[in-house]
């Protein structure tokens, strides 16, 4: 049996009514800025319960442009956690400013126990990333950021429509990024973001720094980038937006689905599930012995499993200039050797996921009851 990672064909497969919307578009000419860009921040922002939303052109400028209408650059530090995707840092290093990293814990979100000591005089802000659609300890990280007078950017890329006692990823911060990546839960036909924020000044600073800065086509307010939402993503992302929620019940459905599969495996570990946080599974991942070798045998048998990430960030080459060497973040090492991920998504069948779990049971030996 083949079990694909991506759902995108799937997914798309009868995309008539985007293509009738976006033949509307080009009918119009509103390629940039069009109707649809507004009506789908609309939607966004009515799905996470946000006063605003601002569509951009990524995710990684979904968490830069935050940063810019603070006026953080050269000579600033952003505290955010060590394990999270190159974007995070991409958008900190864009606008001039240096990460510094902490540790992780068992949720793939960052140690709230660790980052008061990375404070220091230039420290301007902290980046917690709610990876995999875990949620940050957020209350925690509030109190540390009000105690210091920092301003928090939640990095949400990973966790849109997760929650932490009751209440939203995205809601806690000054602005929140999302990605619409292809490979995210809401996901359009290319590279897009979508920034939230609650702040009036802010929204208005970000709708500035996303169009060149222009308040309208002939005054230029301040220097910005380009990076708008496309109209024709917009459309996409309307369509999807509509089904976020079952999409993220039906993720949630089957990492429940694998649970109650993995845990008659004694050689996996299923992470630490908290009661109180409402977990949307864009990843699902394991702890598993032997890692390597299970993972050739997933893919041997027909199974698109994958490692989210093989290299520590911290470790990699195009980030040595910030003088992290191997060992400052074991957590996070560790996780580098012992993490698979598994397809999870709301098109996988009950068959697929029991042939995962088969296949991880006679990898080891084990029944899977």
């Amino acid at each position: 049996m083949k079990v694909r990672y991506s759902p995108l064909p799937q997914q798309y497969e009868a995309p008539d009514e985007i293509i009738a919307e976006i033949r509307d578009v080009v009918a119009q000419g509103a390629y940039t800025l069009g109707p649809a860009v507004g009506e789908f921040e609309d939607m966004f922002a009515d799905l996470v319960g946000a006063r605003h939303a601002i569509g951009v052109g990524t995710g990684t400028d979904s968490l830069k442009l935050p940063l810019r209408a603070l006026d953080i650059g050269h000579g600033d530090e952003i505290i955010t956690c060590a394990n999270t995707f190159i974007a995070t840092v991409g958008a900190i290093a864009e606008v001039g400013a240096a990460p510094v990293f902490v540790d992780c814990t068992d949720t793939f979100c960052l140690d709230v126990d660790q980052v008061e000591a990375a404070i220091t005089p230039k420290t301007k802000a902290i980046m917690p990333v709610h990876l995999t659609g875990e949620m940050v300890d957020m209350p925690a990280i509030m109190d540390i950021a009000e105690r210091h007078g920092l301003p928090v950017i939640e990095d949400a890329c990973q966790s849109m429509l997760s929650e932490l006692d009751g209440r939203q990823s995205g809601s806690w911060g000054i602005a929140s990024g999302y990605s619409m990546h292809p490979l995210k839960l809401l996901n359009v036909w290319g590279d897009a973001g979508v920034v939230i924020t609650n702040d009036d000044d802010m929204a208005d600073r970000l709708r500035l720094l996303r169009n060149h800065g222009l308040r309208n086509r002939d005054e230029i307010e301040i220097l910005g980038y380009n990076t708008r939402l496309d109209t024709v993503q917009a459309v996409v992302a309307k369509w999807i937006v509509r089904q976020a929620r079952d999409i993220a019940e039906s993720r949630a459905e089957k990492a429940r689905f694998y649970d109650a599969g993995f845990e008659a495996i004694p050689e996996v570990r299923i992470p630490t599930r908290r009661n109180n946080v409402k977990h949307t599974y864009l990843l699902y991942i394991l702890f598993a012995e032997r890692r390597d070798a299970l993972l050739e045998y997933c893919l041997d048998q027909g199974i698109e499993a994958k490692i989210h990430y093989p290299i520590p960030l911290y470790q990699q080459q195009g980030l040595a200039h910030f003088g992290y060497k191997a060992g400052d973040f074991p957590v996070t090492d560790r996780h580098a050797e012992e993490m698979i991920s598994f397809p999870v998504d709301q098109h996988l069948s009950d068959e697929e996921q029991a042939y995962v779990i088969e296949t991880v049971a006679r990898f080891y030996g084990s029944n899977p009851g």
